[in-house]
């Protein structure tokens, strides 16, 4: 069996990091995870050629060679994702498709033509849909019927499937699911509140393959809680630490996290030790109303703003992500999340406003309330999008905040600013790496820094004074500040990206004559 891995497209988003991809050469940030851990589940004895989409175009040479296309994709990639499933079915390709968001709303791929919808965790249904393509079925509909996988039979990913030369980040997963219940939140819908891990032979397998292949860059632990189950996570770290000591530190590492990893310093520190480096938190809100309404009740034991602070002087780098739109949210709700930023100097902060994701505690609680939004039923989570229900307060009122919010945060001398004061305060690795040779495109994105910001720009005295500063007090973080100044040029541009398509869709919902209708979907 000759099979194809399709990975769609992206649309430029908060994450794209465009500008400042393109300062060091390369492409994309991330690769597809899933798709190669797909590859390594399926039979080896067949053949495997990935196209990442964002990396490069599949030619006509790729379809002719496919026996079976396999195509899979989350939400924000679903325009590409069904038209991937309408080029493959044009060419008469028998078509495979799965992932998240097929998973939450299979429709969409059976309107689109797929054959196979292979829903849930692979490491179950793609064994099934081996024994259908031997027994010569060419459609059907495989689930787990609510069976979750023992991950820790999960084979390693098919990395050398890649051009690990386009990412400037690789990714490895440890978990799936979190023990939490926040309302808006999919993944407990989609992995369970019940955190599987991997065990720590396997990860290490994991990253001894990407050492193996040359990989000398960040790595991205891709799990949605990484210490939604802290004993294990433990087991990995006390392991994760010497494997990387032995090699000199090979991989910078970053995750996401709940942010009641503040109230456990033996974590901290072993993460730190592990060569951790950066940590999103789910901060969401400052408003410790909409954090209960919403059921983000880990949110509210402690406060968030020493939370943020002790991991940061701990020595990782805090990025945060925020909501606005909660229901019974009171006026100024953006005005607080800015003034929360700028005190915790969090350099990046990711903003969107409230979308209801399928199948979630939010969407059905909206379902029966009748507030769903037709036509906008289904959220893309995009941060370019109003949201996809009648709100509790006007419109138009959460609009100018989110606007407000995106634009103040990212004005260059603001942002540059919260990096420095992050940094300044962060305690410096205390690793002893292996030297390594700057690449060329790293000396070059140096010069272009420091051209634009540091002399081009109204922001040259500034920029100049600050680097300074950080070489004199805290030189051990240096090259992760500058690489966190580089990325006001991915900011720059999304912002105003950000701000025309918000302003143009409300321009749209203010000139309906009339209000927006809620229905009962699906």
């Amino acid at each position: 069996m000759r099979v194809l891995l399709l990975y769609p497209l992206f649309p430029k988003s908060f994450w794209s990091f465009d500008k400042a991809l393109e300062l060091v050469g390369r492409k994309v940030s991330f690769p597809p995870l899933g798709m190669i851990t797909v590859a390594a589940i399926l039979p080896q004895t067949w053949e495997f050629r990935l196209v990442d989409r964002n990396v490069e175009f599949e030619t006509e040479a790729d379809w002719a060679w496919a026996d079976l296309v396999i195509i899979s994709g989350m939400i924000v990639q679903k325009p590409d994702l069904l038209h991937q499933i309408r080029e493959a079915k044009r060419r008469g390709k028998l078509v495979a498709v799965g992932g998240p968001y097929f998973t939450s709303v299979p429709e969409a791929a059976q309107e689109a033509g797929a054959d196979f919808l292979v829903l849930d965790e692979g490491e179950i249904t793609l064994p099934l849909l081996v024994e259908a393509l031997e027994r010569g079925e060419t459609s059907g509909i495989i689930r787990s019927n609510g069976e979750k996988p023992d991950v820790t039979t999960t084979p390693i990913p098919r990395y050398d499937l890649l051009d690990l030369s386009a990412y400037s980040d690789m990714s490895v997963q440890f978990s799936r699911g979190c023990p939490f219940q926040c309302e808006f939140c999919d993944i407990i819908v989609l992995y369970g509140r019940k955190p599987r891990t991997k065990t720590p032979a396997q990860l290490l397998a994991e990253l001894q393959t990407l050492y193996d292949l040359g990989w000398r860059r960040s790595i991205f632990v891709v799990d949605d809680n990484f210490i939604g189950n802290k004993r294990n996570v433990r087991l990995l770290l006390r392991e994760l630490g010497p494997w990387m000591a032995e090699r000199g530190y090979p991989f910078r590492l970053s995750t996401e996290s709940s942010v009641d990893l503040a109230q456990d310093q033996e974590l901290l520190d072993l993460m730190v030790a592990a060569n951790f480096t950066t940590v999103f938190l789910g901060i969401e809100t400052p408003d410790t109303d909409s954090l209960a309404m919403t059921q983000k009740f880990q949110n509210t034991r402690n406060s968030l703003m020493e939370s943020v602070q002790t991991i940061n002087r701990s020595g990782l780098r805090v990025m945060a992500g925020f909501i606005i739109g909660f229901d019974g949210e009171k006026p100024g709700a953006g005005r607080r999340i800015i003034d929360f930023v700028e005190t915790t100097a969090i350099p990046q902060a990711l903003f969107s406003m409230l979308q209801a994701l399928p199948n979630t505690a939010l969407w059905h609680r909206l379902q029966k309330e009748g507030r769903l939004l037709e036509g906008r039923e289904e959220a893309n989570i995009m941060q370019t999008t109003l949201t996809n229900f009648v709100t509790t307060r006007p419109l138009e009122e959460l609009a100018r905040e989110y606007i407000s919010c995106f634009w103040e945060l990212y004005e260059p001398d603001r942002y540059l600013a919260r990096v420095y004061r992050h940094f300044i305060q962060m305690r410096p690795t205390p690793h002893k790496k292996k030297f390594r040779m700057p690449e060329f495109a790293d000396i070059r994105a140096l010069l272009i820094i420091c051209w634009r910001q540091g002399l081009k720009r109204n922001t040259r005295w500034q920029f100049w004074q600050q680097l300074f500063s950080i070489i004199r007090k805290n030189p051990g973080v240096f090259d992760h500040y500058l690489t966190n100044c580089a990325h006001i040029e991915h900011f720059m541009e999304y912002r105003q990206i950000v701000r025309d398509e918000i302003e143009a869709q409300l321009a749209v919902y203010l000139a309906s004559s009339e209000q927006p209708t809620a229905v009962l979907s699906r």
